[in-house]
């Protein structure tokens, strides 16, 4: 049978997920589709229209229609969401009255919210049905633990496995720890407060000191952090700043009130004056800008990255760590477990997840549990609220009593891959971009000879996006919508936040790299070993780099030594495994640089949106896009534009040309 998820309230991350479920099989991803990606309006809070016309015509090409969708999942609870926000502003009024004023913010957009009286109407609506269509809500935090469960590597592990859902809320709370033993999973502790949260501080303190609105701020100060002081001893705001969180026995972590006012006004009036004695006056919300949403990049300025400002950084990644490992801490001795699945967004907290992994090593168990083993993660690549639209179906179908399915090995589940109808009608409508056709990779010598061509230019410092197949769900480009580059080139990294995608200095980038790559230049973790290092193909874990990794491949990695891996395996992206074959041919190592294939927006989902982000990107020198009928086409700045990028990319496919002799690449 079919099931489906939505998220259509006005939270953050609104979407539409299909899945195929059997009895023996257990679920099957069909298509996970992000709002963001089709609106081009990030973390988008909108009723999931464009999505829902998406899933449509994948519905159109499997050939089922409404009617075979055995029930829509919700993705919050949406009667325990109303009594947990009643509750929430009984606890402080009367200064949380200024929490139930509606107001437009990333995270929830109030005057969005989509009671579940007219959700059905417009559900029904959409996908061309005369009635509504009853939306069953399912727990948040559930959704997000039983999705995260079910496709990672432990899910069919007999000793118990831990799941940690931590994020901004849930509709009960912001914690809440789960145990599975046998396929079945119970809820062992849930905070049940909405402001005792490792997500809401984080996001708090990040857009208050970085100056950027939460959800485009978290990342970005993770980022800044490694140029801060990491010294616990030494960082001037740790020791103060500790104190903001308060970890009492049996893993609980509680808001101290006397630092903390966002429980009371958590836009406009966020500090206390002690907490402003501490990090300085908080950026109001009216002064932040948001970098995902910037329509000219002429508009695109960044503020400077003094040291006090990183080392503030430092230190709230400090004590998101010491809280987050206080936590972990109670949930392994209360289990006596070493599997870990960890999910909600401050999942994406690449660094902390390392961290746990060193934290929790052989000594411990020995110490704590005297057991000779260490902790193992997984992560999943949508932890985020991009996930739970997944998340409810994956839960419905468990309790409805289907097998636990496969676990996940890639995130190819955005849309559908572009036609050659859809790229030529968007060239069509683009005379400022020059083109041509690059033959085929239906062969495997013809995709051999494209990534072969695409190496090429990269060893000579080409920028160059890769355009192919279905998109990735989540935050991360893993391959498909993906800008890549030199790693060994130290000036890479200024060139691709100057010049092609207009970013701050403190944002690192990501390395991408085949197994034996990823052996040989970090230290990879026996406890990310799972099915063959699966927790390192998503760029949710970071991981050391070796002493002459930097000398090597400076490009990738970041100012503390580490690099957020992507781990590229040939079964799931055979083209861009190819690539990086080549690369090892060209520059020695079978690496590259993997940013997003965005500027200032959502990473490009259509053929349309992939010409507008090349637009933007005056420093990149094509794009590489490859139709789902196999043909490849090359798009780079027209004669007009820029000159120089023409002759760039020209020159090279005729150097690489007389170099290989591959005639049927014609110009």
């Amino acid at each position: 049978m079919y099931l489906a998820g939505i998220g259509a309230t006005g939270f953050h991350n609104s979407g539409v997920a299909l899945i195929e479920v059997s009895r023996d099989r257990g679920p099957r991803i069909i298509c996970n589709n992000e709002e963001e990606r089709f609106s081009g309006k990030k973390h988008s809070t909108d009723f999931p229209r464009l999505s829902l016309s998406a899933l449509r015509t994948t519905m159109e090409r499997i050939g089922i229609g409404p009617e075979h969708i055995a029930a829509w999942l919700g993705t919050w609870d949406y009667a325990a969401l109303a009594a947990t926000v009643f509750r929430t502003a009984l606890e402080e009024f009367p200064a949380s009255l200024s929490l139930l004023r509606a107001r437009e913010t990333p995270i929830l957009n109030a005057r969005n919210l989509d009671p579940a009286t007219r959700g059905p109407r417009h559900l029904g609506h959409a996908i061309g049905l005369p009635a509504p269509v009853p939306i069953i809500g399912m727990r948040h935090h559930d959704n997000h633990a039983w999705f995260s469960f079910c496709v990672s590597p432990f899910a069919h592990s007999e000793p118990p496995v831990m799941i940690s859902v931590l994020d901004g809320t849930g509709d009960l709370g912001a914690i809440s720890l789960y145990v599975a033993e046998a396929g079945a999973m119970r809820l062992l502790r849930c905070n049940h407060s909405v402001f005792d949260s490792l997500g809401t501080y984080y996001g708090v303190i990040s857009s208050t000191q970085g100056g950027w609105t939460w959800l485009s701020s978290e990342g970005r100060y993770m980022g800044a952090a490694a140029y801060g002081n990491c010294d616990r001893q030494t960082n001037a705001y740790y020791g103060e700043l500790r104190n903001i969180l308060s970890l009492q026995p049996e893993g609980q972590i509680y808001l101290n009130r006397a630092l903390a006012n966002w429980q009371c006004d958590l836009f406009d009036k966020p500090y206390t004056p002690e907490l402003t004695r501490i990090l300085g006056a908080s950026i109001a919300t009216k002064d932040m800008w948001n970098p995902d949403a910037v329509l000219r990049v002429e508009d695109i300025h960044h503020k400077e990255d003094t040291q006090e400002r990183l080392d503030k950084a430092a230190a709230t990644q400090m004590v998101f760590e010491d809280a987050l490992i206080h936590v972990i801490d109670f949930l392994i001795r209360q289990t006596g477990s070493d599997r870990l699945v960890l999910t909600g967004g401050t999942a994406l907290n690449a660094i902390a997840n390392m961290r746990l992994l060193e934290h929790f090593n052989e000594a411990y168990y020995e110490r704590v549990l005297e057991k000779r083993t260490r902790l193992h993660i997984w992560v999943p690549p949508v932890p985020n609220d991009a996930g739970v639209t997944l998340g409810a179906p994956y839960m419905f179908a468990q309790l409805a009593g289907a097998r636990i399915g496969s676990p996940m090995d890639h995130t190819f589940y955005c849309g559908l891959p572009p036609t050659v109808a859809e790229i030529r009608s968007a060239l069509d409508g683009a005379p400022d971009i020059a083109w041509m056709s690059l033959g085929h990779i239906s062969s495997s010598e013809g995709r051999d000879a494209i990534a072969d061509l695409m190496a090429f230019i990269t060893a000579r410092d080409g920028v160059i996006a890769i355009f192919q197949g279905a998109a990735e769900t989540g935050p991360r480009a893993l391959g498909h919508r993906s800008i890549v580059a030199n790693p060994c080139n130290p000036r890479t990294r200024e060139v691709l936040n100057e010049r092609v995608k207009y970013r701050e200095a403190i944002r690192p980038l990501a390395p991408m790299m085949t197994l034996e790559a990823a052996k040989r230049w970090f230290d990879l973790s026996d406890g990310a070993s799972d099915d063959n290092y699966n927790a390192y193909n998503y760029m949710v874990l970071t991981a050391r780099a070796k002493p002459d990794a930097r000398e090597r491949i400076p490009a990738v990695i970041h100012a503390d030594g580490t690099g957020r891996l992507q781990i590229v395996r040939e079964h799931t992206d055979p083209l861009t495994y190819a690539y990086l074959k080549a690369l090892g041919r060209r520059i020695g190592v079978e690496v590259a640089v993997n940013t997003s294939f965005n500027v200032a927006g959502p990473i490009a989902q259509t053929a349309a949106q992939a010409i507008e982000t090349l637009r933007r990107s005056k420093g990149m020198d094509a794009v590489m896009m490859f139709a789902e009928e196999g043909a490849v086409f090359a798009l780079w700045h027209s004669q007009a534009a820029d000159a120089r990028n023409e002759r760039r990319f020209s020159n090279w496919l005729g150097e690489w040309r007389a170099e290989t002799g591959a005639v049927t690449l014609a110009l």
